[in-house]
């Protein structure tokens, strides 16, 4: 068994500095696009002007590289990386604006955001800051916030108890010891295996990248649990973990208490992936400057620099297939009738079940296994932030360098 742990070790170090030292043409990081920061624009009027670009044909680019449904971040992120690369892409989003979660409303003169309230992980030069960087060409500027930046509050009115939740290890724990004597060892291993969790998360990238067959013959003889303690942990519950920790239920309720930015409730929630957001937040939080929308503002003109567009009120009411059962295209509904956008790439950000069971073809959706897949979902809101540090170490030396320099 050691024998053949250190054979599969060997390959995944190999495979991981092939694609590290590989060629920079297809690496959407491979340069630092940061560029110098542009006067902030606060004008609605301006700014819809990029996030409200109305759907019509003649606005359609030809010769398009990829077709994405929906503009939450995930498809204006891809957008962007296919853009860097030299893709022409055309993002199609239903709503009336860009950007998903970003989006913001004025009332009464105040902007009020529907989704996003802050963003971790941003302290110095960190891997996730420098990948938002490289996707907005560094226009996005950040306002920490209080370094109690959250607050579990629990209990009726007479008998309240508020537990601040403040950044960065040391005063993390120190603040929690302050409010639970007597739970320091619980307190600790808590932390302790979130960060054992978290740092296991390498090889989740790793096996994306890896070969198919490798990574099956990884995840089905068991060797990602003992090459990576996230993959050990991933199916534990939250719940189980803690309440082995703990019998102080205000304490298992502060342990817990992020389980509503992920949506699954502590029984049902992986401690592999819990810990991703728990470490993701541990430094403190961040809230854009001028708001959410200035996000999908200073993405959507990196699209369009390279030939693609945004374009909103754009209903996709089914996707194109040829002969061959392949992708080809998209179709929008305009009033009463269908334009045909066509594609050699559709990439779906409007969620598995909505693309499954509204934009396929009834025949597609009927083909052997495909039901069975989506059957085995659960329909909740999950989500995985991944660092990317095999994508971004070329990047990383120099954008340290830089920023020293």
């Amino acid at each position: 068994m050691l024998t053949i742990f250190l054979i599969v070790l060997l390959i995944l170090v190999i495979f991981t500095l092939k694609y590290v030292f590989s060629s920079p043409e297809s690496n959407p990081f491979a340069k630092d696009c940061r560029e110098p920061l542009k006067k902030k624009v606060y004008d609605e009027k301006t700014k819809n002007k990029v996030l409200k670009q109305g759907f019509v044909a003649s606005k359609v680019p030809d010769n398009l590289d990829a077709v994405i449904i929906g503009s939450g971040i995930g498809g204006l992120g891809l957008g962007v990386l296919l853009a860097k690369v030299g893709k022409k892409v055309l993002v199609l989003e239903q709503h009336d604006r860009a950007g998903g979660c970003c989006h913001t409303f004025t009332e009464k003169g105040f902007e009020f955001d529907v989704g996003i309230h802050y963003i971790g992980d941003l302290l110095g030069d960190s891997p996730f800051r420098c990948m938002l960087d490289q996707m907005t060409n560094g226009q996005l500027q950040w306002e920490p916030l209080e370094k109690a930046f959250d607050h579990v509050v629990l209990g009726c009115l007479e008998n309240r108890r508020s537990y601040p939740i403040f950044s960065g290890s040391a005063r993390y724990l120190e603040e929690l010891k302050k409010r639970f004597p007597g739970e320091e060892k619980a307190i600790d291993e808590y932390l302790r295996l979130v960060k054992k969790t978290e740092f296991g998360s390498w090889l989740f990238v790793v096996l994306k990248l890896c070969p198919l067959p490798l990574a099956k013959f990884l995840i089905h003889t068991g060797l990602v649990k003992h090459l990576s303690f996230f993959f050990k942990m991933a199916p534990r519950s939250l719940r189980d973990v803690v309440n082995e920790l703990t019998e102080n239920k205000d304490l298992r309720a502060v342990f817990t208490y992020i389980f509503g930015t992920y949506g699954n409730k502590p029984k049902d929630a992986s401690f592999a992936m819990h810990s991703l957001l728990i470490t993701h937040y541990l430094n403190g939080a961040w809230y854009p400057k001028a708001g959410s929308s200035e996000i999908a503002y200073h993405m959507i003109p990196i699209i369009e620099k390279a030939g693609g567009a945004v374009l909103v009120r754009a209903p996709v009411n089914r996707i194109l297939f040829n002969n061959a059962k392949e992708a080809c295209g998209v179709s929008v509904l305009k009033g009463q009738e269908e334009v045909h956008i066509k594609a050699p790439m559709v990439i779906s950000d409007a969620g598995i079940f909505n693309t499954y069971e509204n934009l396929l073809p009834k025949e597609l959706q009927a083909m052997p296994g495909q039901s069975a897949s989506v059957n085995d979902l659960n329909n909740l809101l999950c989500f995985l932030k991944i660092f990317t540090p095999l994508q971004l170490f070329q990047l990383l030396k120099r954008y340290n360098h830089k920023t020293a320099t």
